[in-house]
């Protein structure tokens, strides 16, 4: 069997001098003790999944119209023929020059699981208040191909509280996340899920909104596995290292010789009138 050499407390560099260094042995048993509390994390992850589907639905009586490319879509024709539907409240309003870098974040994980939840009967569309030209301007420069529509002409971000009135945030009191908070915010982001039954009725299952959106970022689930975690200690707020994926910073260095993306520790200023201009 061959033997993985682990480094000692001798040789242990700058990055390792204030963690703990030990024999393989003692390696495992720490990993096996960390193991139990995953297993524990699990079983409780798939209890509150259990719980989430036992939520009563909330039926859908509005007629939402969204407006696309191809003309006015209702709510119902999202579901494109499948009957759950995942929305993506995506902050990007009218306006704004860009989407809020954050909810871009989330939306570069998308493309790819798409033909998986298709298998599933899920079908997936963002929803933002820009008119449809900005909102197609801005999925091409991303390289998208999820479906993606304006709610402009529409009360949707309204009644799902991502989007907030003048008179709202004047008050400095919004309804998000199902309690009151103080901000003056104009958009914020949400991840809303639907129903449609055999008989075309529409049912709101579930929402979530503030640290439930990372239910759409696994790059986080990765960062969350390594030595620096995070690594956002410090940091104006836990997301101001990120940006528009054709935004980061190029630096040389790559073991293939190329070029890597590296995320700075505070983003430059946004553009004005985009929501990552607030901070």
């Amino acid at each position: 069997m061959s033997t993985t050499t682990f480094p000692n407390a001798s040789t242990a560099t700058s990055t390792t001098e204030s963690h703990a260094v030990v024999t393989h042995d003692r390696w495992i048993a720490a990993r096996k003790q960390l193991l139990a509390r995953e297993k524990a994390l699990t079983s409780l992850g798939d209890e509150v999944a259990r719980e989430r589907r036992a939520l009563p639905w909330v039926r859908i009586d509005k007629d939402y119209v969204f407006d696309t490319p191809q003309g006015p879509r209702s709510l119902a024709d999202c579901f494109d023929g499948r009957s759950q539907l995942i929305v993506q409240h995506l902050m990007f309003a009218p306006g704004w020059e860009n989407a809020c870098k954050s909810c871009s974040f989330m939306a570069d994980h998308t493309d790819p699981t798409l033909p998986h939840l298709a298998q599933r009967d899920v079908s997936f569309i963002a929803v933002s208040r820009a008119p449809v030209a900005d909102i197609e301007r801005f999925k091409a420069r991303m390289g998208w191909g999820f479906d993606w529509v304006s709610s402009q002409r529409s009360d949707f971000n309204f009644d799902f509280n991502v989007s907030f009135t003048p008179e709202e945030r004047a008050r400095g009191e919004t309804y998000y996340n199902f309690g009151i908070v103080s901000f003056g915010a104009e958009e914020m982001p949400g991840v809303s899920v639907f129903l449609k039954d055999e008989d075309g009725t529409i049912y709101l299952t579930y929402s979530t909104y503030g640290r439930g959106v990372e239910v759409m970022m696994h790059t986080y689930r990765f960062l969350d596995l390594l030595p620096k975690g995070r690594d956002e200690e410090g940091l104006e707020h836990s997301m101001s290292w990120v940006m528009h994926h054709d935004r980061y910073p190029k630096r040389p260095g790559r073991v293939d010789g190329g070029t890597a993306t590296t995320a700075a520790a505070v983003s430059p200023a946004a553009p004005t009138g985009d929501c990552c201009a607030r901070g």
